[in-house]
């Protein structure tokens, strides 16, 4: 099942903050309709850990999946772990370089395109939507606090918005010593017209999900409707925020797709 893209795009803002911790990558110049591999990163840790962490984390894995991609018949869950894993050894090794920097760490939202499906991988509180016709197909759960005591019953919604513990996230990149496990997701219900939507906490924070359903299921292009979620964001959001709107152009069968429809159907005839 070949995914063909629309041209995909990306917004990533200091917002009101005095630095930036979000990275995305690809950087929006260098996104193509042959882009595959996208991510989202928000780092924590304060003065400049936080933007070293995301970055670092993104330059790591891309060069992992350059250097070391599977043939995409056999392209795998492991795969995306051995590239997080690789990651955190290169935490690692600025950590003990610059041990200012102990305690560093990252989000990360992972989307890769492969010819099987689509691979959806995050840790924290960064979040990845597949969105179709207006409405939430599939969305990752935060790993955080709040959300842990939000899906057990121990607060509302509305207590969730305003808790004092709400940036305390659960999972997070931060090197070997405390290796993280990702929450890995493949999708294969993928259709013409699908938009995945990969966003920091800094969106959430201006924008509901209804609000960001209700832009993305407009008649428009994706840069027009990203530009309208940064406008919206410039004014309420005050954190960095960082998005990828990646549109699907059109699904194509594979050759043994065809063949088994084929098969499918002769049994008929």
């Amino acid at each position: 099942m070949p995914i063909n893209l629309d041209k995909s795009y990306s917004i990533n803002e200091i917002g009101a903050r005095s630095n930036n911790e979000d990275t995305t990558q690809p950087k929006h110049e260098y996104i193509t309709a042959e882009s595959r591999l996208f991510m989202v990163c928000d780092g924590v840790g304060g003065s400049k850990k936080g933007e070293i962490a995301s970055a670092l984390a993104c330059e790591s894995i891309q060069d992992y999946f350059d250097n070391f991609i599977q043939p995409e018949q056999v392209f795998s869950k492991e795969f995306i772990d051995k590239s997080v894993r690789y990651a955190e050894i290169r935490f690692d090794d600025y950590i003990k370089e610059n041990p200012s920097a102990q305690g560093m760490a990252t989000t990360l939202c992972l989307v890769y395109f492969s010819s099987t499906g689509v691979y959806l991988a995050h840790a924290g509180d960064s979040r990845i939507y597949q969105i179709r016709d207006g409405e939430v197909l599939y969305k990752t759960e935060d790993h955080s606090l709040v959300n842990t005591l939000l899906l057990s019953g121990q607060i509302t919604k509305e207590d969730a918005k305003n808790h004092p513990q709400k940036n305390v996230i659960l999972r997070a990149i931060q090197g070997s010593q405390f290796p993280v496990e990702m929450e890995v997701n493949k999708i294969e219900d993928v259709l013409s017209g699908d938009q995945f939507f990969i966003c920091t906490d800094g969106i959430l924070e201006a924008l509901s999900e209804e609000e960001i359903c209700s832009i993305l299921n407009q008649k428009k292009g994706a840069e027009t409707k990203l530009k309208q979620i940064k406008e919206i964001c410039s004014a309420k959001s005050k954190d960095n925020f960082s998005a990828y709107l990646i549109p699907v152009q059109n699904v194509s069968q594979s050759k043994t797709d065809k063949h088994l429809f084929a098969t499918f159907l002769s049994a008929f005839m």
